[in-house]
């Protein structure tokens, strides 16, 4: 009778476990109860890059306890690269600085100052970029015909734009965020705008 190397590594091991007294007898799994069991759960986008991944988040008492990936969602599935995996981090960290800061010109050491107080100071130093850098007008060149020939010709042209302020977009919003931003940084007349996705 010829054995095969299979064969034999089957008998072995049926060997080994009968002699060591180990019972092949169905088990009944008993599990203890899942960490997410009685958590509230919250369906949400990745925010590191432009793929804009599905994630499951799980929260009990006001804390995040679970990230995964969304299976019912059509980009990634349910799977999570390393930085997805990490958002957990985002939130439940204790080196994760949650007030603003700020640090005074000349200044070595950064202070912990108000959100009005910071909103105010970026509001003020918008408009002062921007009034310092408008442009209302600014003259082209257009060709023109006259008398059948094409013509330089400049003109000066309404362009209500500023040149001193930039801005680049951010992939975790949504196309009607991302509307809704465009309009308001046009309507500061901003001429450099980018997103991440392109980045």
């Amino acid at each position: 009778m010829a054995v095969s190397r299979r064969d034999f590594l089957k008998l072995s091991g049926t060997g080994l476990a009968a002699s060591l007294g180990i019972s092949f007898d169905p088990l009944e799994a008993k599990a203890d109860g899942l960490a997410i069991q009685h958590a509230k759960e919250s369906t949400t986008i990745c925010p590191y890059c432009s793929v804009g991944c599905g994630m499951i988040v799980h929260a009990r008492g006001g804390n995040i306890i679970n990230v995964e990936g969304d299976p019912d969602h059509p980009i990634n599935e349910g799977s999570l690269c390393p930085k997805g995996s990490s958002v957990y981090q985002l939130r439940e960290n204790k080196a994760r600085v949650t007030t603003p800061l700020y640090r005074a010109p000349g200044a070595s050491e950064w202070k912990t100052v108000s959100w009005e107080w910071a909103l105010d100071e970026i509001a003020k130093k918008t408009k002062s970029a921007r009034d310092t850098s408008f442009v209302p007008t600014s003259k082209i060149k257009v060709k023109e015909k006259v008398g059948g020939v094409e013509v330089d010709k400049e003109i000066e042209a309404v362009v209500n734009r500023t040149m001193g302020l930039a801005s680049v977009g951010s992939a975790a919003l949504d196309n009607e965020e991302c509307y809704l931003y465009q309009k308001f940084l046009r309507g500061l007349g901003l001429v450099y705008i980018e997103h991440q996705a392109r980045i």
